[in-house]
């Protein structure tokens, strides 16, 4: 899966998670909202209260059950009463009920309480199922305040006159509990009114059905000789819902692990997707800057990998990514190391061609002045001889840009070849013959040994040969006349073809042994000091290598030289 495909699969999975969490979190705050709502209903008014509210509200023992001290108290404040029974009717608690209960309660009994007359109180019954006691009963009632003001009010009021007249006792008790009282005619017309209610001209069913609702307790009486009625109501308190949920504990407890969930989820995303591209954005930044290498930690350990060299786990994602900026990194290092040795080249060769051109050019320039002066006049010998000095250091100087020129190519493998199996033992024969048969090496002895069996490998002909030529000529070069040199080839298992050239002459010395491939480098007894570049053993060594193969040099002093190479056959 690349890497686009990989982010799509991811994202999408993320999206899907942070959704459930966030839904998770709206049902977890809508749930709180509703508990802290209920309680603050209960807290109001036990008889708005759901069934569910009173399912923690009771102790159960082998004996029974038996209600709490908070809904005890609760019943308390609203003036109440409590009777907890079981399926069957039996009392297993109560709380401040008027007389002594049965011990159970029969049908007609319970329905008597449940569906009393609501002159005599307000009574609300709740079936609690799947208790450890099974299914139970909860009964509760309060007295119906407002109908016991009408009673104290009853004898006093002048229907006639359409007057109230209520006394200060019940004036003042009206006002402690924030109630009112209205006196109104068959028509609905308010004739008469007092304490804190919403002035009503006229009253119809639907507002009378609202008024009620509206109170906590409410009572009507009719005078059956006028038809005139008086209603009195108790005000519910003001339910502030939202200042109840913020004043309870529990609420911000669950507020404080929402927000600590909310805050991990946060960092957990940041870390599992926005700490990797800091690090990639820190690998860009050190490709820019030149260095190449992962960013690392404190202890120069990689950000992205472990010690065994595996991706660490939150980087899988980028896996892909971070293969490519490896490869980038790899190839700018090794393009910055081509470089630096690019230029070390340039410099070497700069330096070699204009230290090797100096002398050449110093006695070229010399001879031309000897020629131009006018104060003597030069025989035609001695121009001649001149003309011959200035024709062979215009031909070293030819010989050396080109051996520069193939060693710069050499060192920045810039050399193609162009292979061909050849036959080895045919090869060098051909070349040991020119040798022979060239006039000017009457003085040295040569001799070759062909392999026993046809050797043949895969060469370039023509830079194989320049291999040869120049350990021949470096033997000739070096040894003085009468020296011999022998040419052998054998193989090694069919695998290795070994080329060996050796002399008896006068050998070389450790040091000059350990300089004798470098660069620039010339021997110190050779009998002609004039000739060589020193670059011809340098770029033999060069062109072996380049055929896949090895070079190897022993010698001791007047014992002669072996030189050894070694071409995968």
């Amino acid at each position: 899966m690349n890497l686009h495909k990989r982010f799509m699969v991811q994202f999408f999975i993320q999206l899907f998670l942070l959704s459930f969490v966030f839904l998770l979190f709206m049902l977890t705050l809508w749930g709180a909202i509703g508990y802290f709502i209920t309680e603050d209903e209960a807290a109001r008014d036990l008889a708005d209260a759901e069934s569910s509210y009173f399912v923690n509200q009771f102790d159960f023992d082998k004996n029974g059950a038996s209600i709490k001290s908070d809904l005890r108290k609760l019943a308390e404040a609203q003036d109440g009463w409590l009777i907890l029974l079981d399926s069957n009717g039996r009392v297993l608690d109560s709380f401040n009920t008027d007389g002594k209960l049965p011990e159970q309660f029969a049908v007609e009994e319970i329905a008597a309480r449940i569906w009393s007359d609501s002159a005599d109180g307000q009574h609300h019954y709740w079936e609690l199922e799947n208790t450890e006691r099974g299914t139970l009963f909860l009964l509760y009632g309060k007295e119906n305040l407002a109908a016991q003001w009408l009673a104290s009010a009853e004898p006093a009021i002048d229907w006639e006159k359409e007057d109230l007249n209520l006394t200060a006792e019940l004036k003042a008790e009206l006002e402690e509990e924030a109630a009112w009282m209205q006196l109104i005619g068959p028509d609905g017309k308010v004739l008469d009114s007092y304490g804190d209610v919403k002035e009503q001209e006229n009253y119809t069913i639907r507002k009378v059905g609202e008024l009620t609702a509206d109170h906590r307790s409410t009572a009507i009486k009719t005078d059956p000789e006028t038809g005139k009625s008086v209603i009195a109501g108790a005000a519910a308190p003001p339910s502030d819902a939202l200042e109840t949920i913020l004043k309870t504990q529990n609420f911000y407890i669950v507020l404080v692990v929402l927000l600590i969930l909310l805050i991990g989820g946060t960092l957990w995303y940041a870390r599992k997707f926005g700490m990797p591209l800091l690090v990639m954005m820190q690998w860009i930044k050190n490709l820019g800057d030149g260095r190449y290498e992962q960013p690392v930690n404190q202890k120069n350990e990689s950000l992205i990998t472990k010690r065994n060299g595996k991706t660490k786990k939150k980087y899988r994602l980028y896996k892909d990514l971070v293969a490519t900026l490896e490869q980038l990194t790899t190839k700018l290092e090794l393009h910055q190391h081509q470089q630096k040795q690019l230029e070390r080249t340039r410099e070497d060769w700069i330096s070699g061609l204009s230290h090797d051109l100096k002398t050449p050019l110093s006695s070229i320039s010399g001879y031309a002045q000897m020629l131009e002066s006018p104060d003597y006049e030069w025989s035609a010998q001695e121009i001649r001889e001149f003309a011959a000095i200035m024709n062979d250091k215009s031909t070293y100087m030819m010989d050396l840009l080109e051996e520069l020129t193939l060693t710069f190519r050499l060192k920045n493998q810039a050399l193609p070849l162009s292979k061909e199996k050849v036959n080895l033992n045919e090869f060098i024969r051909r070349i040991v013959i020119q040798f022979i048969n060239d006039p000017a090496n009457g003085n040295w002895k040569f001799s070759f040994h062909a392999a026993s069996d046809s050797v043949e490998a895969a060469i370039d002909p023509k830079w194989f040969q320049r291999i040869i030529e120049n350990l021949i000529v470096n033997a000739m070069k070096y040894n003085p006349a009468g020296t011999e040199i022998k040419l052998s080839i054998s193989a090694i298992e069919q695998h290795l073809a070994v080329i060996v050239i050796e002399d008896d002459g006068v050998g070389m010395e450790t040091e000059v042994l350990d300089k004798l491939f470098d660069r620039y480098y010339r021997g110190t007894n050779t009998h002609d000091s004039s000739a060589g570049t020193g670059l011809g053993l340098a770029i033999t060594k060069q062109l072996v290598q380049l055929h896949g193969g090895s070079v190897q040099v022993a010698s001791k002093l007047e014992k002669g030289t072996s030189v050894r190479i070694i071409v995968p056959v």
